[in-house]
């Protein structure tokens, strides 16, 4: 089973402690510092699921979920936005540009990897 899991953030101190998390439940973790790389990769390893940030540099995480939703090869694949957005309208913002899920920063540790596995049950079934 697929347990590739591809974060595409900006910000090391978020990415390494994601990737901390999930790692220490059995994920294998690819970044992606900007959008544009994101979607290169997730071209070329088809991950199980894209975390996205929407504060990115060269284009925001909206415009990468669109890209992202637009490729026939990454259909199925969920977005889930992890992001420090949290104003009225922006989860729904989100959810329009092709994500699949929200997640709110700063993260809990304590609850991040279940609030992932709600949009892979296949894994949380094992």
């Amino acid at each position: 089973m697929n347990k590739t899991l591809l974060v595409i953030e900006d910000n090391p101190d978020n990415f390494y402690l994601m990737k901390f998390l999930l790692e220490k439940s059995g994920f294998n973790i690819i970044g992606a510092e900007n959008g544009k790389l994101g979607i290169e990769m997730a071209v070329q390893y088809l991950p199980r699921a894209i975390l996205l940030d929407i504060q990115l540099p060269e284009m925001d995480g909206y415009s990468v979920a669109v890209e992202l939703k637009n490729k026939k090869v990454l259909a199925g694949i969920p977005i889930i936005v992890v992001t420090s957005y949290a104003m009225p309208g922006d989860k729904e913002k989100a959810i329009e540009s092709g994500a699949d899920g929200y997640i709110e920063k700063p993260i809990s540790p304590e609850t991040f990897v279940s609030e992932i596995l709600e949009f892979l049950p296949e894994i949380m079934e094992k």
